[in-house]
């Protein structure tokens, strides 16, 4: 199983990495530009809509009495994490712009898919992961922006919200996952049926939307303002900030005392970092030229939780196998 799961997401890493090259190797450009804005708003519309038509109230409900589980993780997503940010951002001399992207990575929710996926590879309790993982994602949908505007409003320039951001996140994000979830009734089947043809139309959108923020990063002179030896600094501290949030979520599940299925729950879904939200929403919160350093922390992340949360989850599994 450990195999398949990690198979599915080797080409996406590939293809984000593609991605970046074809938009530093051709960015869009004159009418092309605004051509690309308006694909890139089409899917992230999509992307959340289809995000409400797949989440089941089934399962939330089914999960939904774990209370103690479902907060601590997101005390975890939305506490913990930004402090780690926080504190990443503050480092004396850091390029401002990579401590934007460091502090936008931290305040995102977690993901669902890998985390449930994870979970339920390492033999953990699925019903709880849905629903905190889903409850991270609609809770993230508000909080993520309100936790920009606090916290990252003079981070070099970038974060703040104003009633244009307000609105098109209303519209963009929010107002798409509540008519997909409310039309789940109808098309809950249909998306359940269709899940594989869906997780290519997830993947294209955000990549549609990587495109797009790095082209305009690209004319805006990324490349430029980011040295190489930058590049290499991000990898390090996302690293170092997966290692930390890994550590401090299974110290929290022991303190809690907390049954092994609920500590595996804790550990994916409190120190993961969707990709699937925050690329849209980087989109939406950040002046198009900035986005695309914004989100180089997250695309950097996504690729090394998705190596290591593998790993522990094949080990939790052959643990478990042994008893």
């Amino acid at each position: 199983m450990f195999a398949r799961f990690f198979a599915v997401f080797e080409p996406y890493i590939l293809a984000l990495l593609g991605t970046v090259v074809l938009a530093t190797l051709l960015p869009p450009r004159g009418i092309w530009v605004g051509v690309f804005d308006f694909a890139a708003d089409a899917g992230i519309v999509l992307l959340f809509f289809l995000q409400g038509a797949r989440l089941s109230r089934e399962a939330i409900l089914a999960g939904i009495g774990n209370w103690r589980l479902h907060l601590a993780v997101l005390g975890c997503t939305f506490l913990l994490f930004p402090v780690l940010g926080l504190g990443v951002s503050a480092i004396p001399g850091l390029n401002p712009q990579v401590a934007a992207g460091m502090l936008y990575l931290t305040l995102l929710p977690s993901t669902v898919q890998s985390s449930i996926a994870f979970t339920s590879i390492a033999r953990g309790n699925v019903a709880a992961a849905v629903c905190s993982a889903s409850f991270s994602n609609l809770i993230g949908i508000a909080l993520t922006p309100a936790l920009v505007a606090l916290l990252m409003g003079g981070a070099g320039g970038m974060g703040g919200i104003s009633f244009a951001s307000i609105e098109t996140i209303l519209l963009q994000l929010l107002l798409p996952f509540v008519t997909g979830h409310l039309l789940r009734p109808w098309i809950g089947g249909w998306a359940a049926r269709n899940r594989a043809l869906l997780g290519y139309t997830d993947r294209g959108s955000i990549l549609l939307v990587v495109y797009t923020a790095f082209g305009a990063a690209v004319v805006g002179g990324l490349w430029a303002k980011l040295p190489p030896a930058d590049l290499g600094l991000i990898v390090l501290l996302c690293a170092a900030v997966l290692g930390v949030g890994l550590s401090l979520t299974l110290t929290l599940g022991r303190l809690l005392k907390l049954p092994r299925e609920d500590a595996i729950v804790l550990l994916f879904c409190g120190s993961k970092k969707s990709i699937v939200a925050g690329v849209p929403m980087a989109g939406v919160l950040f002046p198009a030229a900035q986005v695309g350093v914004v989100i180089l922390p997250l695309m950097l992340f996504h690729q090394i939780q998705l190596i290591a949360c593998a790993v522990i989850a094949r080990r939790y599994a052959e643990a478990e196998a042994k008893v």
